[in-house]
This record gives C-alpha cells, structure tokens and sequence, in this order.
C-alpha cells in the first residue's frame, strides 16, 4: 500500500508553492482520502458526480472539491451547491447551465474552459476558435453566476515526452492568447490547469499553475 503521507510530502517538495495540486481521489476509499487531508491535503478532484456525493458527506466540509470529469447537463444541479471549481466545462451549453443553476442557490462557480489539445477522440474539449467566438456573444457576458478562472487541458497518452511538451505548449499559448485578447481586464483568469502523474514536470515547465495528481500520491488506480 502506498504510503500516501510520503508522497504527499515529496511532491510538495518538488512542486513550487505558487502551483495547486489537486489530489485526483476517483475510485479511492474515504480512508485514503482522510489520510491525505490529515497531511494537509484540502484539494480533491473527481470525476464522476455520483462518487463525488458519496463521498462529500463523508469527509471534512472544508474541502476544496473540484469536478475534473466530463459533466453532464443533468447532474449540474446536484454538485452546483458546494463545488469549488468545475474543470470540465467543454461547451456553452454547459455553462450556460452551471450559471442557471448557480444563480437558483446565489453562488458563483469557479470554471475552467476545458481545450482540446491530444490526438484522442476520447478527450474532451473546445478549439480556441469555438472560445473566441463564445466570448464574443452577448450572451456569454450576461452570464453572470460563472467565473472562469482560466483553462484546462489533457495531453494524449502517449510515452513521447516531445508530443506533450507540444500539447502543453500549445494549451499555455491558448492561455495567453485569451488573456491578452479578450480576459486582459479579469484578474481572476490566472489559471491553466495541466500535468497529470506522468507528465507534470513537462506541465511546470510549460507554466502550468494546477497539476491534477492521483496515482502519484494514492499509488496505482483500484479499478471498478
């Protein structure tokens, strides 16, 4: 068993303060993840909305949750309540939703626009073009219950260290073109959200500001 206190401590160490880890909990028990909040580990991302109720309730309410998956139009309403950020957000329809529901409990949800950045088709995800046209609606500023606070990205899966330095690349160059076009008057857009276990120090070195880490700190994935 991986000894999650460890490797907590050891990738602080190696992460500069200024950059969020979120500890991806998906498919770990409650009892890991108490084991890594007892460390000092308050950021915890999930991908499926139903684990992620499961377990809230169980676990410290001053955690800091981030919904990291694809979301569904459907389940927004029952995470918008309590959710610190919503990584995922691929499309307007999406946000259009999160801001309805957002507006229903009086809350303003923090949001990553998810970019399209690999070579596989399972992955998610705006080009920057679909997001500058989206900023340029009318409808997109009348969103008033929505803060995006930056982008997110995956890099393909692929052992080509030289193929995901490319994709972070272009992922921290879709960063600055949004905040130097349409975000340069919005503090708050400082976020890019990229690096995963096996390839985070490409990620900092790209200027990843959150490395989403699950194996690294948890050990292996169990899997369902």
């Amino acid at each position: 068993m991986a000894d999650i206190s460890s490797n907590i401590i050891s990738l602080k160490s190696q992460v500069p303060p200024s950059v969020k880890i979120v500890a991806v909990s998906k498919t770990r028990p409650v009892s890991d993840i108490l084991i890594a909040y007892n460390t000092g580990q308050k950021v915890f991302g999930e991908n499926r909305v139903q684990e992620l109720l499961r377990k809230k309730d169980l676990l410290p309410a001053d955690i800091e949750w981030h919904l990291i998956g694809h979301l569904q139009s459907n389940k927004v309403k029952s995470i918008v309540p309590f959710i610190c950020m919503i990584q995922s957000v691929d499309s307007y329809k999406l946000l259009s939703c999160i801001n309805s529901e957002a507006g229903k409990v009086n809350r303003i949800v923090d949001c990553l626009l998810q970019i399209y950045i690999a070579t596989e088709e399972t992955k998610f995800g705006f080009n920057l073009e679909e997001i500058l046209e989206m900023v340029e609606l009318q409808e997109f500023n009348d969103l008033k219950n929505v803060r995006i606070r930056g982008i997110m990205g995956m890099a393909t899966l692929t052992l080509d260290n030289s193929q995901i330095e490319r994709e972070f690349r272009l992922l921290a160059d879709c960063f600055k073109t949004l905040k130097n076009g349409y975000f340069a008057g919005y503090p708050h857009f400082d976020e890019i959200s990229m690096g995963m276990s096996g390839d985070y120090n490409i990620a900092l070195r790209e200027g990843s500001t959150m490395i989403r880490v699950g194996s690294l700190i948890f050990g292996e994935r169990n899997k369902f």
